[in-house]
């Protein structure tokens, strides 16, 4: 199906929306320095982008609400692009957290569930990105865990598991993936600036993903225009010649 670049409906312009699903790494995403502040600030007049984060959920239950946030026959609910971004809380150690861990295979099918449901509804599969999980700093969060009276109850390789289940749903199913637990390790870089309490991410660390997520997302949104015309190509005499029209300026 393909993308309309704008959409009129009883003279309301309805913009075209990117929508970000995650836990509390996207939640988060929109405070000073996010990187879903970032992302809505480049596509400010060409997108509404549209915070769906929960902190602690998992993909468990990520699956289950799924169809509460964007049903089919609508045109709100055909988005331009969708980011699918769990992992962080299903790679919880069982022993530690049974609360938030899912197994690694239910995982990896709650993520092609959640794709072909998107599917089902008019997302087809290149409109939606799959991110991983970041690595784990399990010397910080063993902090934030003591604190709470709690062991570390999360290790970094476990997490990779997590991240490689991620990307090969995506292959499967055809979607894009950022496998941001790789990029922040790359050439055994120090990844540790990433991320404000060894899990969640740091104003560098959304930086950092940002950078690697824009062109993923500029790719399904290039064809769109500015919504209504710059004030400089407004008419003068008439200005209603402008503004009232299609929107495609």
């Amino acid at each position: 199906m393909a993308l309309r670049e704008t959409v009129s409906s009883g003279g309301l312009l309805v913009w075209p929306r990117v929508l970000l699903f995650g836990d509390s790494i996207t939640q988060f995403s929109f405070q000073q320095g996010g990187w879903g502040a970032a992302l809505a600030h480049r596509l400010v007049r060409k997108c509404d982008v549209l915070n769906r984060g929960f902190s602690g959920y998992n993909s468990r239950w990520a699956r289950i609400i799924l169809p509460r946030l964007i049903g089919s026959g609508r045109d709100l609910d055909s988005p331009a692009a969708v980011t699918v971004f769990f992992g962080a809380n299903d790679s919880a150690l069982k022993d530690e957290n049974p609360k938030q861990h899912v197994p690694l295979d239910e995982y990896a099918g709650n993520l092609r569930s959640m794709v072909q449901y998107l599917q089902s509804v008019g997302v087809p599969e290149s409109r939606v990105i799959l991110i991983t999980p970041p690595p784990l700093c399990e010397a910080a969060w063993e902090k934030e865990c003591i604190a709470q009276g709690h062991k570390l109850n999360r290790v970094n390789a476990v997490v990779g598991e997590y991240a490689s289940a991620c990307v090969q749903v995506a292959q499967d199913c055809g979607t894009d993936v950022l496998n941001l637990w790789a990029l922040m390790q790359e050439d055994s870089q120090d990844f540790s600036a990433y991320l404000s309490d060894g899990l969640h991410l740091s104003p560098e660390g959304s930086e950092f993903l940002f950078s690697h997520l824009w062109p993923l997302i500029e790719g399904k949104v290039a064809s769109l225009p500015l919504l209504l015309p710059h004030w400089q190509d407004v008419a003068d005499a008439k200005p209603e010649l402008s503004l009232l029209g299609d929107g495609d300026h």
